[in-house]
């Protein structure tokens, strides 16, 4: 039997590929072995496309035979011994435009063409005496709209924007939420915890990339899919259903902070217009900014440093009862839009927020000056019961899985994928470890008084909290439309085929109503953050990645007992996080 291989080389970026095609057994792909800092100027690993069919491939960018080219919409099947079934047939006509989306470059190859007119035959091309009668009587091909320069088709996006994309989009409301974190594991078990955590994101995330290198690394493909085809079609579903329950955490979580935010930013607006400032204060021994909301303290001249933000215009205007409604009446109408475009051109305030937000713990705890005393210096390295807090809430901290995949392909350089994802990561963690660490070290109350919220531990009137507080509702202002399309779009197209007006009114009253009830009964962005993280990081950070990586090595027949049994205890691990939210006590 002929054994020779085919190499097809990519000339395009475009991909028609509204038909999928069959994949190639197992054996035609070479080992996905992870090698996350493989810097090399090939690829991150080598692999044959298992979708590939004569599905990549070129005629050397489409104008190394000038005097001919043959573009096939779709490329004819091959036999074994590398013939083609069905014979190309040529337009003839003095009109024919090749327009096709698709190229194909033919190397180390015997392909003979049935009707014998063309035959390709080490790298030759042979025109009969047909072609040149056509080519003498100057029938025009059109060979100018079939060019396409790797200029054209290459990924634009560099690393550095790469990795900067990735840092903006993982960071978010988790930032505020740290240092809580850290008080909830213990100080030095936290630092661990986040490292620990990173990590192991990091490798499931890569190995998802990895996957889809594995699969032929077409465009639109994602996880959910990855999971239909090797895997199956219930695992489809439950990554569909978790990615919804991601979105809907998100804006559940947003919902909260924007209804603080917008509560102390009309009340500091309103308190400046009539002249008033209403707060407690211990002693001049700590800043007068600083609040410990969760507790009532006294000392010894028996003032409350305990402050709940004063309600300055009555029961109206309520943090827990009123404010979340007023709020759905304010963003309701930016729901309906049928696109999201516009609010897309306000994605740099992310980044913006995220660097004020940075900056306002730095300069805050830097005029605070280092407060641990020696009883929390000596217990710092107590692992508290409820750390699980923390590693739950670090699952959605690090979550990006539901669309790596699609943020890695815009980068230029494909092979450094690996390299780009692991710099990203460690440049989140370093963010959550400078936010979290700094905050609690130089935090001058008692740590236990650490908001879920950060900015809870501040008097409404600080000039840089005020200006916190505003940047990040307007920037939630236009991200919450952004999450709640995405959430509309998934769920829509989930349950029906087609949908009018109508149907998005419903789903947005249902999403605004669930949103308000949370911040009307549970308003606590902590609990809701570490339960969303813990149960969408079971299925999609820590289950979903294991099994698809265990079933690509079991088709390659490369499954080892120390692979199966590192993947199988990665969801094990997952599974236990989620049960130990159930048994956590806040204080």
């Amino acid at each position: 039997m002929h054994t020779s291989k085919t190499d097809w080389k990519p000339c395009t970026q475009h991909d028609s590929g509204s038909e999928s095609a069959p994949l190639l057994s197992s054996g035609s792909h070479t080992s996905i072995e992870p090698d996350i800092f493989q810097d090399s100027e090939t690829s991150d690993l080598d692999y044959t496309p298992t979708q590939s069919y004569l599905k990549y491939g070129s005629v050397e960018s489409c104008s190394k035979y000038s005097s001919i080219t043959v573009i096939p919409k779709r490329p004819p099947p091959l036999s074994e011994d590398h013939t083609l079934v069905t014979p190309i047939v040529l337009n003839t006509s003095p009109t024919l435009s090749v327009t096709q989306d698709r190229c194909y470059e033919i190397h180390n190859t015997d392909l003979i063409f049935s009707n014998k007119n063309y035959m390709l035959n080490n790298k030759q091309l042979l025109l009969t005496d047909f072609t040149n009668k056509l080519l003498s009587e100057s029938y025009s091909f059109q060979q100018e709209t079939t060019e396409v320069t790797y200029k054209d088709i290459k990924p634009k996006q560099s690393s550095l924007v790469t990795i900067f994309s990735i840092w903006n989009t993982i960071l978010g409301s988790s930032l505020l939420t740290i240092p809580w974190g850290i008080e909830m594991a213990g100080f030095f078990p936290g630092i661990i915890l986040i490292l620990l955590m990173s990590g192991l994101c990091l490798y499931t995330a890569y190995c998802l990339l990895l996957i889809h290198k594995y699969d032929g690394g077409d465009k639109g493909i994602e996880v959910i899919q990855l999971c239909q085809i090797y895997l199956n079609k219930w695992a489809k579903y439950i990554a569909k259903t978790f990615s919804i329950t991601v979105l809907l955490g998100a804006t559940i979580a947003y919902w909260v902070l924007m209804s603080n935010f917008l509560y102390n930013s009309v009340n500091f607006i309103y308190d400046s217009i009539i002249g008033e400032s209403q707060y407690f204060v211990n002693n001049t021994s700590y800043p007068l900014e600083v609040l410990c909301p969760r507790k009532a303290a006294y000392n010894n001249t028996n003032s409350a440093l305990h402050n709940y933000t004063y309600n300055t215009m009555g029961p109206i205007w309520d943090l827990y009862k009123t404010v979340p409604i007023f709020l759905g009446l304010l963003i309701f109408p930016l729901l309906n839009f049928n696109s999201a475009t516009f609010f897309t051109k306000f994605n740099s305030l992310g980044t913006m927020s995220v660097i004020y937000l940075i900056i306002f713990v730095l300069v805050k705890s830097s005029s605070w000056g280092i407060n641990m005393s020696e009883t929390e210096w000596k217990t710092s390295w107590t692992l508290k019961p409820s750390f699980p807090a923390l590693s739950g809430m670090l699952a959605l901290s690090f979550f990006i899985h539901n669309i790596i995949i699609t943020i890695m392909q815009s980068n230029r350089d494909q092979s450094k994928n690996g390299r780009d994802l692991s710099i990203a990561y460690l440049l989140v963690t370093l963010t959550y470890i400078i936010v979290g660490v700094v905050f609690y070290i130089c935090f001058p109350l008692s740590k236990s008084c650490i908001e879920d919220n950060l900015l809870n531990n501040f008097q409404k009137w600080s000039g840089l909290t005020v200006g916190a507080r505003i940047v990040l509702l307007f920037q939630l202002l236009t991200v919450y439309p952004l999450l709640a399309y995405m959430l509309r779009v998934q769920l829509l197209a989930s349950i029906c085929k087609t949908f009018n007006t109508g149907c998005v009114i419903v789903v947005n009253v249902i999403l605004v109503s669930i949103c308000i009830l949370f911040a009307v009964f549970v308003p606590y962005i902590g609990t809701i953050i570490r339960y969303t993280g813990a149960l969408s990081g079971f299925i999609y950070v820590f289950t979903l990645p294991s099994l698809l990586y265990l079933a690509i090595l079991k088709q390659q027949q490369k499954l080892s007992i120390f692979s199966a049994i590192l993947h199988i205890s990665i969801p094990i691990f997952g599974l236990l996080n989620l049960l130990a939210q159930f048994f956590i006590t806040e204080s």
